[in-house]
């Protein structure tokens, strides 16, 4: 039996975030496969955090710039350790190399950050993305977090590409592995349907922005077609998320859907006018699992379809966005088509069963042939030498002065 270590930015929250639900599905993965786990973070659980306990798997809060982190993964001494994002690499990536350099390193980068923060940076100054916006602080730190691994998961065939041919990222070091979603042939019909839905954590910035936007142009579709409304859900809702509910206005900020499921069947069309963001939009596939066509952009859709048609529109005009979600509203044998073509692309891209070999596989060519696989990545050797050396001894005087601190604040 293998044993793999999990350290994840936070415990995961499956219904709250598609992050938390990546990390379920990468978990199950490793279940089937036998692999004991053992799951860490220095964040505490929360009473929307997965009861991983019901998984069989062992739990443990850990400290940040602490060498009892040290003393826990030299006593576990996994064969493989994942690391949720590249910020938790950052923390304990050096840790784990001192303390089990044997262990596979797996990140898992849910999204490239600094695609997602060069686009909003452009969005904020009201102009398209450069390629200078790409080239930031937090793509460098990403950069080199996925050069210092065995092995990063890209979610998304975009950044997967963009990795390879503008960045020039060694295929071998990269394995694409998107969100895993089925096709549920049991909604309701469209005329079983009615109002708009949108959803999303209302903590990600954005999500807040589509709210926004949609706030600005649902007037014009609610003109079009007056019985109808929309019904924005997600989780942890701000104040200010909570005062642009304007019943009235068929404009409603429900909250935290409890049942996602339920919830998605009693909706016609989904509404995702994203202004920016990266990865795989979990809403989306949602959406298409169960038989709910949407209107959105094209950053929304990037990386989801292929060469498949769009399971209803993909529009970035405001003044096409309106036209489109009018229409498919109105349109049964347009919602019919739609609905149909998400299936189609959940069944071609989005199966897991077209991923779990390969992924398998992958682990284990890697674990086989380990020292050939991190000689070849001189870029990443050096970068770990590099690391070991700065943000090892930042962590250790960082732990000195704490220790420092309590010790003064015991003698108080």
């Amino acid at each position: 039996m293998k044993h793999l270590v999990i350290i994840g930015q936070i415990f995961p929250e499956p219904d709250s975030t598609a992050a938390g639900k990546r990390m379920l599905q990468l978990i199950d993965f490793f279940i089937r496969y036998e692999f004991r786990i053992i799951f860490l973070s220095a964040a505490n659980s929360s009473q929307h955090s997965f009861d991983l306990s019901s998984k069989n798997i062992e739990t443990h809060i850990i400290q940040l710039n602490d060498s009892s982190f040290d003393h826990l993964v030299k006593k576990l001494q996994p064969d493989f350790v994942l690391f949720d994002r590249f910020m938790t690499e950052e923390q304990f990536g050096w840790r784990i190399s001192e303390m089990c350099s044997g262990a596979i390193k797996i990140l898992d980068t849910e999204d490239l950050h600094f695609l997602r923060k060069a686009r909003e940076k452009a969005f904020k100054q009201n102009r398209k993305t450069e390629n200078a916006d790409l080239i930031s602080d937090v793509f460098k730190r990403e950069i080199a977090s996925i050069l210092r691994c065995d092995l990063s998961l890209i979610i998304s065939e975009y950044e997967m590409n963009l990795l390879k041919e503008k960045f020039k990222i060694d295929e071998s070091i990269l394995h694409y592995l998107p969100i895993f979603a089925e096709p549920n042939y049991s909604s309701n019909t469209f005329s079983e349907r009615k109002n708009f839905i949108s959803i999303g954590n209302f903590l990600h910035e954005p999500n807040w922005q589509t709210v926004l936007q949609l706030k600005k142009i649902w007037p014009q579709i609610r003109k079009q077609i007056p019985e109808a409304e929309i019904h924005l859900y997600g989780a942890y809702p701000s104040d200010k998320a909570f005062q642009l509910h304007q019943p009235k206005e068929g404009f409603h900020i429900k909250g935290r859907a409890e049942n996602l499921a339920e919830t998605l069947k009693k909706y016609r069309i989904m509404l995702a006018p994203i202004p920016f963001g990266a990865g795989i939009k979990g809403k989306l596939l949602d959406a298409m699992q169960f038989g709910l066509p949407s209107v959105t952009s094209s950053i929304g859709a990037e990386g989801m379809n292929g060469n498949l048609k769009w399971s209803g529109f993909i529009a970035d005009s405001e003044e096409d966005f309106i036209e489109k979600s009018v229409q498919l509203y109105q349109a049964e044998s347009s919602w019919k088509k739609a609905q149909e073509n998400g299936y189609r692309i959940l069944t071609e891209r989005f199966s897991k069963v077209h991923f779990e070999d390969s992924f398998i596989s992958k682990l284990k060519e890697v674990a086989a042939n380990i020292d050939e696989h991190r000689n070849k990545n001189f870029l990443g050797q050096i970068l770990q030498h590099h690391q070991l050396n700065s943000t090892k001894y930042m962590s250790r005087w960082i732990e000195e002065k704490n220790h420092r601190v309590n010790r003064t604040n015991s003698t108080d």
